[in-house]
């Protein structure tokens, strides 16, 4: 069993360009590469995706229960896993480290290795490793993958500091190149399949690493005894009549969990994607699913598309069960106001989006349902659940008796106390819900997208017997 987990000192060291490039320098070598990312993240999982050919799972031991992420990483696993941390190692919201990096590599028997930017650095490295060896002796840090070094030099200096002092190998060791640099922001732009910029970028990140990392002794060291991990269990059973989802999949929207899906159509939801940006009319569908995604970079492009925005907003005004997440509420609002500009959106909200240069709301929130929530099941041990949100935006000039299904224990929302704004059969949040521990958002929605369809269906049916006899 091959596994291992990609951390660092500390964010930003540069950890997800050496794991999109492993993943591709791996693929390269037709060696099958499943990866994981650790945390509430879509933008680097579509990088992973994308370089590994295989669809990325997310790992999160704030928002599942230890069980479902070994089910999770049990049940995908392929010849070569690649855990993807976030931030440093040993940070996490938990005093007690038990939602951390280090957290999962112990669950999931994962060897680390340290991602260390070497910038500025010699002898200093050395304590960095001895105190991250030192700090939780459980963790096998199995090696370390020097980034943006200053040159050869600079490299001989560190492995001959890291040689002296630790017992930790050097199995890499790249080379500063700004061509290898991804801005974050620019990051959720490029990962679809029409991008040949972010083709061409995780290229780049393999030959980087197949030329600077010693990959033979990668998979060497990642190389641990298998673990048992629970067997896969049917959580849902798959119900009769199907129905349809359209989800909005395209350059503005791409915030989707891999596990959503799978729990909507275990439900019995076929997946319809759609382009807001090039589709003038919906597909044939019982209910929508708009995530995240960056709406406010593609404005020009959404407003330009008319018969979509009028599409959307009839659907919402007829009834349709819409479910709209982030990205998805900008776009349902009036409008969009960046940078200096305001453009028209699909108007089903009666609200305004404006950009600001920080976050608005960011990191993990909590929610508790109330008896407005349309499909949001209110058993005690339900109705209080845990998500993440990350905006910069806010919706302002929202009228007074504007209803939410959602209170914020933890976390800003819609206006620092409520999310989940409700019209017609229409809900949408700044939160970003996944299907996992207590939250059962993705069937709930498909369940009530079948009543709603079983409703109409009765309705009509109602009508065509009186139709029938009056003539």
């Amino acid at each position: 069993m091959n596994r291992v987990l990609i951390s660092a000192a500390h964010k930003s060291s540069g950890k997800t360009t050496v794991s999109i490039g492993i993943c591709a320098a791996l693929k390269r070598r037709g060696v099958s590469v499943q990866p994981f990312k650790k945390g509430p993240d879509y933008i680097d999982p579509m990088w992973l995706s994308q370089a590994s050919g295989r669809t990325c799972r997310n790992l999160d031991l704030y928002l599942m229960q230890p069980e479902q992420v070994e089910t999770t990483f049990g049940n995908n696993l392929s010849e070569f896993n690649l855990v993807e941390g976030n931030k440093g190692l040993y940070d996490g919201l938990a005093l007690d480290g038990s939602n951390s990096n280090a957290a999962i590599a112990k669950l999931l028997n994962l060897p680390v290795v340290l991602v260390i930017d070497a910038r500025g650095m010699t002898r200093g490295i050395a304590p960095l490793i001895l105190g991250y060896q030192a700090f939780d002796r459980d963790i096998h840090i199995a090696g370390v993958i020097l980034n943006n070094l200053g040159g050869s030099r600079h490299e001989s200096k560190l492995r001959e500091v890291i040689h002296h002092y630790t017992d930790v190998p050097v199995i890499g060791a790249i080379q500063h190149d700004k061509r290898l640099s991804i801005d974050e922001r620019h990051l959720g732009l490029m990962p679809s399949n029409e991008s040949t910029e972010a083709t061409q970028l995780i290229q780049l990140l393999g030959d980087a690493v197949e030329t600077q990392v010693d990959l033979d002794k990668l998979i060497d060291l990642s190389r641990t005894a298998a673990i048992n991990t629970p067997p896969h269990a049917a959580i849902y059973a798959a119900p009769q009549p199907k129905v349809r989802i359209g989800v909005a999949h395209d350059r503005a929207f791409g915030f989707y969990y891999a596990d959503d899906f799978d729990a909507m159509r275990a439900e019995g939801a076929e997946i319809i994607p759609f382009d807001t940006t090039r589709d003038q009319q919906l597909p044939e569908v019982d209910g929508l699913f708009i995530g995240g995604g960056f709406p406010e970079m593609l404005a020009a492009e959404l407003e330009a598309n008319t018969g979509m925005r009028h599409a959307i907003g009839t659907a919402v005004n007829n009834g349709m069960p819409v479910y709209a997440e982030c990205g998805g509420l900008m776009y349902l609002s009036r409008n969009i106001s960046y940078q200096g500009k305001t453009h028209a959106m699909v108007g089903a909200i009666p609200g305004d989006i404006v950009m600001h240069e920080k976050p608005v709301g960011r990191g993990y929130v909590t929610l508790t349902a109330n008896k407005n929530h349309p499909w949001q099941a209110h058993e005690s041990n339900e109705k209080t659940i845990r998500a993440h949100e990350f905006h910069y935006s806010s919706l302002d000039n929202l009228p007074a008796d504007t209803k939410f299904a959602f209170k914020m224990e933890r976390g800003h929302g819609i206006d620092g106390e409520h999310d989940g704004l409700m019209l017609h059969n229409m809900l949408a949040c700044y939160t970003h819900q996944r299907s996992v521990g207590n939250c059962h958002w993705a069937s709930r929605f498909v369940d009530f997208v079948r009543k709603h369809k079983l409703q109409q269906s009765d309705t009509l049916s109602d009508s065509n017997k009186q139709f029938n006899l009056f003539i």
